[in-house]
């Protein structure tokens, strides 16, 4: 290898260093274009090096040793470009020798005579004061703080062409339909063309809203450094994000156990989001002693619990679904004390759960022994007097040994249900502004050193009720709590959550807030979290998880104006809330909502709707009228604007505040703030103003949720469907078949309550675009599909009695029509579960349910709405027999539970009718002297699609091991027996087979 290098040479290319005549040159000083050594182009500069040395100074020895190479160039000739000793091309030349120019730029600036720069010295990298430096240009460039996704055309484009091609096969077909009655069953054929049509509208309704779904993601790093770094107008380094109030509601500790909301409460404490910046309130609409005791059980457990979160970066921080959660909890941690402190901390919790498990019985106790107390001194009093005192009331006591104001065990006169006080507890106060340590003696076994151990500020409410008022129910109680907030803390976003609905990702709060805060954020009006559920049986049988709505139509909806507000996990903008109008507004204007027209938002409609008039547009707009007579709420509205808008930081940035404006600690509470806050949730408060009409949660509908949202919609608001990777939030779910139906069932009533007011979606004003007013429109439609779908249901066992069919024959074109139409729905539906994540299971398990709750929920809901539309008539479809979980281990044991109810009958109708309607229709086919298999077959075929959809339902109803009740059997006996005597009356069978008009 030595033989190799024998005849190697080390040359240095020509540079202005070892140049002969270039220190003469270098001393002219003339910067002529022929100075040798530079690159050309740029006459005046010379080339400085990224570590500040300057590369074309003359002398130096260690810079010639720097610029040693394996060839000697003494000019560009090509004969020194190749190596005597193999003959290849020499590389190395390239290296040092160039005749390129840098120019400017964060990667090179020239330092001094700079040939971009003015004949004054300024300009781009010129001396003068305004000239650009390179410490300009190294500064990190400005980031969005979220991004859209974009579905990808391979997917999407098909998915689009088959809805064209499936719309086109229905129009044809429906026309088909139309001129090509059956004429031996001119009803039959009647009611099918009319269900037919139903269902193709149906499903444009439902489909269309679904052709430009999206992705989002977030940037969290980037919110850290916006809002949690040191910056010339943070210097300290401290949040500058804006505050956001937390929102738990409950009403009854006895149905909404208290240990799954203290839960709940401690996953909110503990998550991810600057402590002086997060409140949370919880609104106990039941004011019972249980909820409020709790609750503070659950602030002396979070002392230890929110610090051992932080210090080991726990997930999820529910205590109870962490400790129970399945796998190794010490993968990932690090800390030698993690395993010591786990089992402290579980022991306490165990303590804890012992504690709320003893204090509904804690408290009779109590109120036991005060009351038989107030009974002896009452009756000792009677004796030293000698008059008859009154008896003393059964009252319900606290631990200070002071009554309790809310509601009590024996309901008494001002402490009753519907009738007591108001209560605004500040559990935990606001905490310090700065970061608060702890100690490493402070406590005995967990150490926390170097843990932030603030907890955020926690209030519980009560709102005042009283008789005679109507309270309005979950709506009511949240807009008590917008108002209690607003003069607390007027955190300038909101997030709400049921009691059963607790916080798994610490990050997601953050990443609603990328959204919120970034550019154009400002028009948006609430962040809607899908939702998760635990709990759920394995195979879902009644589609609880929900996710062809959540994944699929709500994703779909995020590429249009915003995903609906369907309750739990939505974060808002309280600006939004309180009715205003966004501050950039664009209408809709064409037959289809082709041609965007902007607005301005503060001045009223062409049309004149009183929902689009702004609330500023009057000089009295801070008049009772609107928000009550509260001087402190009303000036907390301007705050708590101005704080939720995105940081002014580029120019393309509107509507923003500057940086550093939200670093001030807030001032502590006092005692006046707190009354001001009571008489906010009286009952009375709300009168002669708009809360309720156009202020806060819209009362009027028992899914206040929905038509909350579609009014900001409908004022031009945006919305965002912020799907984390990990899930956002998580809560239960009813997986008895029972409660199931009658959670749909109050969904349905509220559809059907929407449709029949003026929230309607055909009132909309232009703001809300076509295909979100398509999508709302379903929501008021879709339980009415219920009256065609149970007619469908029924019309193959009326075929199979019949010896009809919906056609006068299975002719080719039929048939061809019923296979393109089919082919194309399974596309369609491959396509959908591709782009939006859900499985063919959840799929069909959704479809199954759909025709499950379709006949049954639905149904009722159509026939409570319309009585209660007409007659004004309430009907109210409550459980008449309830059974016990037979195996308390077994965590699925309430999915066999059997609770009878009305709802059952229409979908018991529909199996027993068909499943005989079978048995009817092989036995005449069996038995005629002319078979009409045809029929048969197009009778049977259909009568098992409608039986495969009730599987889930009929599978219910057996319970565990197959043990149906016999109330299941005695009602699908009777239901059957009177259907089939029934048709035997109205169609008498005889010998004669009609086919084509001829009589046989």
């Amino acid at each position: 290898m030595s033989n190799d290098y024998t005849n190697y040479t080390v040359f240095m290319p020509p540079t202005p260093d070892n140049q002969p005549g270039a220190a003469q040159a270098g001393a002219s000083g003339s910067g002529g274009p022929n100075k040798p050594g530079l690159p050309p182009y740029s006459s005046g500069s010379k080339v400085t090096n990224r570590r500040g040395g300057d590369d074309g100074a003359a002398g130096g020895g260690s810079k010639m040793e720097r610029r040693l190479s394996t060839a000697h160039v003494a000019s560009p000739s090509k004969s020194l470009l190749v190596r005597s000793q193999t003959g290849d091309f020499d590389h190395n030349r390239w290296l040092f020798d160039t005749k390129g120019t840098y120019g400017i730029g964060n990667a090179y600036w020239p330092q001094d005579d700079n040939p971009y720069a003015n004949e004054d010295g300024t300009g781009m990298g010129g001396g003068g004061d305004g000239g650009v430096k390179m410490e300009d240009l190294i500064d990190k460039p400005w980031k969005p703080l979220s991004r859209k996704v974009a579905i990808s055309p391979s997917i999407l484009s098909p998915y689009r062409l088959l809805v064209l091609v499936r719309f086109v096969s229905l129009l044809l077909f429906l026309v088909w339909r139309a001129t090509n009655p059956n004429p031996d069953a001119m009803w039959l054929w009647g009611i099918s063309i009319v269900c037919e049509y139903w269902f193709a509208f149906s499903w444009i309704l439902d489909q269309m809203p679904k052709l430009n779904p999206i992705n989002r993601a977030a940037d969290l790093a980037a919110l850290r450094e916006k809002f949690e770094s040191k910056t010339p107008s943070n210097p300290t380094g401290r949040s500058d994000l804006p505050g956001l109030d937390v929102f738990i509601s409950t009403a009854d500790p006895y149905k909404e156990p208290p240990l799954v909301t203290a839960n709940t409460l401690l996953s909110i404490l503990a998550t991810d989001y600057p402590v002086e910046k997060l409140f949370v309130y919880i609104s106990d609409d039941g004011g019972a002693l249980l909820t409020f005791e709790a609750m503070a059980e659950a602030c002396a457990y979070a002392k230890v619990w929110v610090p051992f979160c932080r210090k080991h970066s726990i997930e999820p921080r529910n205590p109870d679904a962490y400790f129970n959660q399945q796998g190794d909890p010490t993968k990932g941690k690090k800390r030698p004390d993690f395993v010591k402190d786990r089992r402290w901390i579980k022991r306490e919790y165990d303590e804890f759960k012992v504690r709320i498990n003893d204090l509904p019985e804690a408290i009779r106790r109590r109120a036991h022994a005060m009351n038989a107390r107030e009974r002896k001194i009452a009756r000792e009093k009677a004796a030293a007097s000698s008059e008859a005192a009154p008896a003393p009331v059964k009252a319900t006591w606290m631990a200070d040994g002071t009554h309790w104001p809310g509601t009590w065990l024996d309901s008494a006169p001002d402490h009753g249900k519907g009738d007591h006080a108001s209560i605004v507890q500040v559990m935990i106060k606001n905490p310090h502004f700065d970061v608060v340590y702890g100690d490493a003696g402070e406590h005995a076994y967990l150490d926390f050193t170097d843990v932030d151990v603030r907890i955020p500020m926690f209030v519980y409410l009560s709102r005042e009720k009283r008789p005679g008022y109507d309270h309005n129910k979950k709506a009511g109680a949240m807009n008590a709590m917008v108002r209690a907030s607003a003069v607390l803390s007027n955190g300038p976003f909101m997030l709400n959550f049921d009691c059963d609905h607790y916080v798994y990702n610490c990050q997601a709060i953050r990443e609603a807030m990328c959204y919120m805060l970034d550019r154009g954020g400002d028009r948006i009006c609430y962040i809607q979290f899908p939702q998760r559920f635990e709990g759920i049986d394995p195979s879902d049988r009644y589609a609880n998880h929900n996710t062809v709505f959540f994944d699929g139509n709500m994703r779909a909806l995020d590429g249009l104006q915003g995903p609906m507000y369907v309750g739990t996990g939505c974060l808002f903008r309280r600006y939004a809330i309180y009715g205003f109008n966004p501050p950039r507004v664009t209408e809709y204007h064409g037959v289809v909502g082709q041609t965007k027209v902007p607005i301005d938002a503060h001045t009223r409609s062409a049309a004149g709707d009183e929902e689009l008039r702004p609330l500023t547009d009057h000089p009295d707009h801070e008049a009772p009228q609107r928000f009550g007579k509260s001087k402190t709420f009303v000036e907390s509205i301007a705050v708590a604007e101005y704080q939720g808008r995105p940081l002014q930081d580029h120019p393309s940035v509107r509507n923003g505040r500057p940086p550093g404006a939200l670093l001030m600690p807030r001032p502590p509470l006092d005692a006046a703030t707190v009354a001001e806050a009571v008489s906010l949730i009286s009952c009375w408060y709300e009168d002669s103003t708009e809360w309720g009409l156009r202020v806060g949660w819209i009362y009027g509908s028992v899914t206040e949720d929905v038509v909350t949202g579609y009014r900001m919609h409908n004022r031009g608001w945006r919305s965002v469907y912020c799907i984390t990777k990990r899930d956002a939030f998580r809560g239960t779910a009813p997986i008895n078949l029972t409660d199931r139906l009658h959670q749909v069932l109050r969904w349905a009533t509220g559809s059907v309550e929407i449709f029949f007011s003026k929230n309607n979606a055909l009132c909309a004003s232009r703001r809300l675009m076509f295909l979100q007013r398509m999508s709302y429109l379903n929501v008021g439609i879709y339980p009415f599909t219920s009256l065609f779908l149970i007619m469908y249901c029924l019309l193959p066992a009326l075929s199979l009695f019949s010896g009809q069919f919906i056609v006068a024959t299975l002719d080719p074109t039929f048939l061809c029509y019923l296979l393109l139409i089919t082919t194309t729905l399974i596309l369609l539906c491959l396509l959908e579960v591709k782009w939006s994540g859900i499985g063919l299971e959840e799929w069909w398990r959704n479809e199954q349910f759909w025709v499950i709750g379709g006949t049954s929920a639905h149904l009722a809901a159509v026939l409570q709405g319309l009585l209660k539309v007409t007659a004004g008539i309430e009907i109210s479809f409550t459980l008449t027999a309830k059974a016990a979980a037979e195996d308390d281990d077994d965590p699925y044991a309430e999915l066999y539970l059997i609770k009878w109810t009305s709802l059952f009958i229409p979908p018991l109708a529909i199996i027993g009718i068909n499943i005989i309607a079978m048995v009817v229709g092989v036995s005449r086919c069996v038995y005629a002297e002319i078979p009409q298999y045809s029929k048969l077959l197009g009778g049977g075929f259909f009568s098992f699609w409608v039986l495969a959809h009730y599987y889930p339902f009929a599978k219910g109803l057996m319970g565990r091991r197959g043990r149906t009740p016999t109330l299941v059997y005695v009602w699908a006996g009777l239901i059957s027996i009177t259907v089939s005597l029934l048709w035997i009356t109205i169609s008498p069978p005889d010998d004669r087979i009609s086919q084509g008009g001829i009589e046989v």
